[in-house]
This record gives C-alpha cells, structure tokens and sequence, in this order.
C-alpha cells in the first residue's frame, strides 16, 4: 500500500540513495582495499594469517548474513513504520567505529594480542557493514515500484560507490607511504577517521532525503519461514545469474584494488600511481552516468552490460598476455578498461531488483530484505575469494611483510596474478549475465 501523502519520486531520492551508498563505501571500500596491506605492511601480519582469518570470517558471514538479513521480514521496529531505515540507524555506529579501530597502528603490542586484535575489529566491521548494507540495498523496492525509477536508483547507488572508489581512495596513498615508499601508519588511521565520520553524516542524508514510500501491511497469520525463502531463491534463475556475476565484479574490485597496491608498489616500484589509476578512472564514470539509462532503455540492460564486459574482457586479456612496463601505459589501459566495470556497477542494482520482483511471481509473497541478503552473500563471496587469494597466494609465492625487498620471481609473480585475476572475475560477469541469467525484461511488466 502506497503512501499517498509523500511527495513524489524525484531528484531528491536519488541524491539521498547516492549518499547512502557512500556512508556504506566509506567504510567498506576503504577496508577492502587497505586493510590488508595495512596488516602486512605496518603491522607485519603475515599474509598465510591473514588468508585464514578472511576465510573463517565468511564462514562466520555464512551464518549471520542471513539471520541479520532476514530481521526486516521478521519484525518491523522504532515508531516510524519505516521497514528498513531503523536497522540501518542502529548498526551505522559500529561501523563507524570499525573504521577506526581498525587502523590503529597496534605494531608494538605483543604478537598474541595483536592477531586477536585484527580478528576482533574485521569480525566487528564484517557484522556491522551486513547490518547496514543489507537494509539499505532491500530499501529501494520500498522508495518506489517503477522500473525507471529503480533504474536511476541503481545508477545513483553506483556513482556513490564510485565517488568514494574513484574519488576518495585515490588520496589514501598521498598519506599512507612516506618519502622513501615505507608504510606511514598516521595516514592510514587519519582516512580511518574520515571514513567513520562521513560514514554517519551521509547515512543521516539518506535518512532526510530518501523516504520509503510503499507500505505493506504485514499479515500476522503468516509465519516467517526462511526455508521458503531459500527455496524459492534456488529457483530463481535470474538471481542466481546476478549472483554468479557478481562474485566476478567483486573479484574484480577487491582483486585489482589489493593486488593493484602490491603491483604499483613491487613491480613498477611507484606505490602512489595508484593515486593517479584511481583518480584517471573518474572520467569515465562521469561520461557514463548520463547515458547508460538511456542506452539500456534503447538496447536493454543486458545486451549493454554484455557489451561494456566484452570490451573490458579484451583489454584484461591483453594485459595479461603482454607484459607492460611502462607504469602510465598500464595505467591508461587500465582506465579504458573500466568501462566495463563502471557499466556494472551502474545497472547491478537493477538486475538485482528485477530478480527479487520475478521472485514474486514464484512466491507469491515478497521477501526483499531476505533475497537481498543471499544476494549480498554472493558478493562476500566475491570480495572473500579475492581476499583469501591475494593473502594466500602471496604466501604461496614467498612474499615476506617484514622484507625489505621481494625476489624478482615474486614480483613478476604479484604481475601475473595482478592481471590475470582481473581477467577471470571478468569472464565470471559475462558467464553470469550472458548465459545463466535469462529474464526478458518485458516478463517484468506481464
């Protein structure tokens, strides 16, 4: 049941969708793609330690994400009658505070508390950020039920995440290596700061700016049985699709952003050209944003997501194959690129809402918040393979935090592995949207 008395659909929506987009990506981008070097580099934590620990805390993801997931379908709190809103008020402090904690340069603690340590604030940011993103992700079936509507909302999601990925993290290596290339442990903690304080300013936008408009009316008779929930999801061919592709796009993003800091820095020997990789990649976003709606609306989401992958999956391939030396060539190439990732990350969110609304059609009952953290579980899968193999393989092929220099085998190992997962997250994504995911947008509309 729609509330007719909220004003309509509009720019503000999706400026407030766009900052809550970022709250979160302050906060998990910023620890995707420096906790770990972080931990390697300043803490001297082993990468075999850490590969372990990423591991076991998506095994512990496995079990939270669908109980905290599930909680708006279960029960409705606060006074507002808003669904998802009130969950996300209470878990955006902790996350906050993870942003923090876990930059703390704890170096001179003993060995013991130290590991301890590293465990309890990434278990602290992993529970947090679930109950936070999922909400937040399941909130825009409640801000409108328009597919053009949830179109923009999807693009605006997208370019928040961007921002900060493109935008924000750019300045992280200005602070976190000195003069000499060595690890800078009061610019790592500095950007923790930052992160946890627009973390909770751009959340309270959200709040203010994005109102959830479509009410349902909870029947009480109805017991809650996340069983069927399941069930159904594993039915639901096109979910299935998006999740397979986005193991690959998160792959991709945790991939080539970890092992990217450990190229730039070993091979290339210019740990800051991240900076300039990171910043160059804004371009592209920004001549992407106002046309992919229209592009998709003409040829349709998948056969212009498809196309944008293909062309990234060219460039990935050439990378790999053909070594390049020249750091601002590589840079450049990796900037064309993006195209194909900056495309997903625009129009995922609108895959994924498709899917929980087809779901519908099987169930015939909506269980978003539900859907949308199996959904979200598929993307820590993503970020958890990428971590768990850049921290393991980094072991396997004899890296050494603690070193003052890595072997040339190691080095031109870290290159083949920095160009090579890219590649494979890629034909992941285009295997998940070209051949599992098989839903015909006019189906939506029948």
């Amino acid at each position: 049941m729609d509330n007719k008395s909220i004003r309509p659909f509009g720019v503000r929506d999706q400026l407030g969708y766009w900052f809550g987009d970022m709250a979160g990506s302050f906060v998990n981008l910023y620890f995707d793609a420096f906790f770990l070097m972080f931990c390697t580099y300043v803490l001297k934590i082993s990468p075999a330690f850490m590969a372990t620990m990423f591991l076991g805390a998506r095994l512990f993801d496995a079990i939270n994400d669908p109980i905290i997931g599930s909680f708006p379908d279960r029960w409705k709190i606060g006074k507002s009658g808003d669904k998802f809103k009130p969950y996300i008020k209470i878990a955006m402090w902790p996350l906050a505070i993870s942003a923090i904690l876990g930059f703390l340069d704890v170096s001179t603690w003993s060995s013991t508390i130290k590991h301890v340590w590293v465990v309890f604030v990434y278990i602290l940011y992993g529970m947090a950020y679930t109950g936070t993103s999922m909400p937040f992700g399941s909130m825009a079936s409640v801000v409108t039920d328009k597919p053009a509507e949830r179109t923009k909302l999807s693009r605006s999601r997208a370019f928040g995440g961007m921002a900060v990925g493109y935008g924000y993290l750019s300045l992280v290596p200005m602070l976190i290596w000195d003069k000499n290339n060595n690890p800078a442990p009061g610019g790592y903690l500095i950007f923790g700061i930052i992160s946890a304080v627009m973390c909770i300013v751009l959340y309270s936008l959200l709040f203010k700016l994005t109102p959830e408009r479509i009410k349902v009316e909870e029947k009480k008779e109805e017991k809650y049985k996340y069983s069927e929930v399941l069930k159904t999801a594993l039915k639901n061919r096109p979910l299935l699709g998006i999740m397979f592709a986005s193991i690959g796009s998160l792959i991709f993003i945790t991939g080539n952003s970890q092992f990217g800091g450990f190229m730039y820095k070993e091979f290339y020997q210019a740990p800051k050209a991240l900076q300039i990789a990171t910043l160059g990649a804004i371009p592209v976003s920004l001549l992407l944003f106002p046309v992919i709606p229209s592009i998709s609306a003409k040829f349709g989401k998948k056969k212009t997501l498809l196309t944008a992958l293909i062309f990234n999956l060219l460039i990935s391939a050439f990378l790999f194959f053909v070594p390049i030396h020249n750091v601002n060539l590589y840079i450049a190439l990796y900037i064309i690129s993006s195209i194909g990732q900056s495309t997903f990350t625009m129009l995922v969110w609108a895959f994924v809402t498709d899917a929980i609304d087809y779901n519908e059609k099987l169930a015939g009952k909506r269980y978003d918040a539900s859907l949308y953290s199996i959904y979200t579980f598929s993307r820590k899968i993503g970020s958890t393979v990428a971590s768990v193999g850049v921290s393991g393989v980094l072991a396997l092929i004899g890296f050494v935090a603690d070193a003052p220099s890595q072997t040339v085998e190691v080095v031109n190992s870290i290159r083949l592995l920095g160009t090579g997962v890219p590649l494979i997250a890629v034909v992941i994504e285009i295997i998940g949207v070209g051949l599992i995911w098989n839903l015909k947008e006019e189906k939506l509309n029948s």
